[in-house]
């Protein structure tokens, strides 16, 4: 019998501060990277739990966690910013249409940049956990597996858990349980 995604939330936080994930014990040598996949329907009340249950929870937690939330969304507008183009980018949106505009972007956004970007921002180091969300917001502009991918040599010991608003199957991702399979084999669901 399948749980219900308040179930699923309710075990958000034990898995979260459980010495297994925070170690990346028990994974036999794989990347500590979780992913918990979540009806897309539900992205509001995920963000909620996440600033409002999650983030407080952890810093409070004996002893305490370190853990460090990413809205790739933000991350992503930042760099547009810092870079001077996320007007440009709209208005070539407005007047030239997405595929163009996608094009253009993916010379910036590419996910080994990003990763580099999110990790300078973040002392990796030093967290027991870095979480990622927002993840929808960012397609089609960046795809998560290919992200995810790079980020495999930056995180080292530290566990990564990502948010994702879709299917994760243990073999395959499937944004919004609509669009094709990226498949992306290297991480476990944070709750099954």
């Amino acid at each position: 019998m399948s749980q219900t995604f308040n179930e699923r939330l309710n075990q958000i936080l034990p898995k979260l501060t459980s010495p297994d994930l925070l170690t990346n014990q028990g994974l036999g040598n794989e990347i500590g990277f979780w992913i918990f996949d979540y009806p897309p329907e539900e992205e509001m009340v995920m963000r909620a739990f996440l600033q409002d249950v999650v983030m407080p929870t952890l810093g409070k937690h004996q002893p305490a966690i370190k853990a460090a939330d990413v809205n790739l969304f933000d991350l992503v507008i930042g760099l547009l910013e810092e870079r001077k183009i996320l007007d440009k980018a709209i208005e070539m949106q407005r007047t030239q249409g997405n595929v163009k505009t996608l094009e253009s972007l993916r010379r910036v956004l590419k996910e080994d940049k990003l990763a580099e970007r999110l990790v300078a921002q973040h002392d990796i180091a030093n967290l027991d956990v870095l979480l990622l969300w927002n993840v929808g917001a960012v397609y089609p502009m960046l795809r998560t597996h290919t992200l995810l991918s790079a980020l495999h040599p930056h995180m080292k010991d530290t566990p990564l858990v990502m948010f994702y608003p879709g299917k994760y199957d243990g073999y395959s991702l499937r944004l919004f349980n609509k669009l094709s399979e990226d498949h992306y084999y290297r991480a476990f669901r944070l709750v099954p």
